[in-house]
């Protein structure tokens, strides 16, 4: 270590490498730092020019441990901000301004940082790696802190929610440092296209048009390609158009005609009611007889085959109510941890139930952050996540009640963030003697990388399934589409 940085550490007073007394760290050994790594950091990034872009996406002030190089940190991020300069004597001139020199230990603490800068500025990107790690660790240790006072306090709180504030916690730490992980910045276009070219690759040697997972409708993957991992999916409609017949529709496929796991958040419905409606959808089981128990003797071998072979998937069904995103995150790590990172689609019924704490009144702020955290679980677990949003009730009082993309609720963020957005419109549901009795249109408002066009499938509302339509059938619109 070089005199400087020795001096440099002199001059951090005792109480700026504690903890807060107030701090649950006050019961623990001395958290992880490092101020000589700190202080090398401060000193390049005063030192030479524009050197703060390399670490401007990794670090924050909240990652240093000195209180001082907080501020110093502080005055650096807010001068490069300004497209200022930010050398030791205007980081100097911003604390005087602030009131916050002798906080930062001083001109005299700022001049002896500079002495550090020849040999530390090639190292500056390995050495804010280091300092967001021990702020991870540190981070890692709060929390430890607050699960202990939690369990030993549970102010009445249940145990369950104990759990689930330990849980969400502790993965908000994961998802910070995964997100600082994968924060690669600018790709090469010579990279890029490698990955492209391995990509049309892979999709030369598929059979067919589909390049995603089968949605089981014929017409549709023709539309779409199926749906692809990654793509956020928002199903909308009306109540009584089939939002969750549709959606669960779409899960049965993944489960059956791709035999992979799914995931399903029930929020308004019980679990053992999404049940009924699989084994109504698969079985061909009258749903009504379901309910009341009344089945006759082929009903009872469609029920308990279809039974059996949903024993043999992986679905599962979460009906907890008002679930955070952060929490749907957690529980959707949890489930593919179990099949090896691998998870076929998540459905979320429905968007406008999740909740975001600390949020109160500021309900397109609670909408956006929602949205946003969904096209990242979608990302994250490299899986559609289908989405069920309500619609405003405005467009009842129009005379062509079919959606557009302006009746989606808190509609800017979702029409933002979705990949694929489909309205479902059943012309009975408004005109008692429709023509279109028993089919539904799926209305494509939004592909983010193929066409928008209306897809029509039959509705068996006996069965809770719509269900392809016969070629000749498609054969009367072939004009308008």
């Amino acid at each position: 270590m070089s005199q400087a940085t020795a001096s440099a550490k002199q001059h951090t007073a005792k109480s700026d490498l504690k903890p807060n007394e107030n701090s649950p760290l006050k019961e623990f050994r001395t958290p992880p730092h490092n101020l000589a790594i700190e202080q090398a950091v401060l000193a390049a990034l005063m030192t030479v020019a524009e050197s703060f872009e390399q670490v401007g996406d990794v670090l924050q002030e909240s990652d240093f441990y000195a209180t001082r190089h907080k501020y110093i940190f502080r005055a650096i991020d807010s001068l490069s901000k300004e497209n200022s300069p930010y050398d030791a004597v205007l980081v100097n001139d911003w604390l005087i301004k602030q009131n916050l020199l002798e906080a930062a230990g001083g001109e005299e603490y700022l001049m002896q940082l500079m002495a550090d800068s020849p040999s530390s500025f090639y190292n500056l990107e390995t050495y804010a790696t280091k300092i967001k790690e021990f702020s991870t660790l540190r981070n890692m240790i709060k929390v430890s802190s607050e699960i202990l006072q939690n369990a030993y306090d549970t102010k009445g709180r249940s145990v369950s929610e104990i759990l689930d504030l330990a849980e969400t916690n502790i993965f908000q730490i994961a998802e910070q440092h995964n997100n600082n992980a994968k924060a690669q910045g600018p790709k090469a276009i010579s990279s890029v296209v490698a990955d492209v070219f391995d990509k049309l690759d892979e999709l030369s040697k598929m059979e067919g048009n589909i390049t995603g997972l089968t949605t089981g409708f014929v017409e549709l993957d023709n539309k779409t390609s199926g749906m692809q991992a990654g793509d956020l999916i928002i199903v909308a409609a009306r109540p009584s158009m089939g939002k969750t017949t549709f959606a669960m529709n779409l899960v049965e496929s993944v489960l059956f005609n791709n035999d992979l796991p799914a995931l399903v958040y029930s929020m308004e419905m019980p679990a053992d009611s999404i049940a009924m409606r699989l084994i109504s959808a698969y079985g061909k089981v009258h749903q009504g007889n379901l309910r009341s128990g009344k089945l006759s003797g082929d009903e009872w071998s469609k029920v308990t085959g279809t039974i059996l072979q949903l024993q043999e998937k992986h679905l599962y069904i979460d009906d907890s109510s008002a679930l955070p995103p952060t929490e749907v995150r957690a529980r959707a790590r949890r489930i593919a941890k179990q099949h090896g990172g691998k998870i076929g689609c998540i459905m979320v019924d429905y968007l406008q139930l999740m909740k975001v704490p600390g949020m109160g009144d500021n309900r397109v702020g609670e909408i956006s952050e929602i949205s946003r955290s969904l096209k990242a679980l979608a990302k994250e677990m490299n899986c559609p996540v289908i989405a069920l949003s309500q619609l405003n009730r405005s467009l009842e009082n129009r005379p062509n009640k079919r959606p557009v993309m302006s009746d989606l609720r808190e509609s800017g963020a979702i029409e933002q963030d979705a990949d694929l957005i489909m309205f479902i419109y059943r012309d009975e549901v408004y005109n008692k003697e429709s023509k279109e009795a028993g089919t539904a249109e799926i209305i494509i408002g939004k592909q983010r990388n193929g066409p928008i066009g209306t897809v029509r499938l039959a509705f068996e509302g006996q069965y809770t399934r719509f269900s392809n339509l016969s070629p000749e059938y498609y054969a009367q619109y072939d004009d308008e589409e």
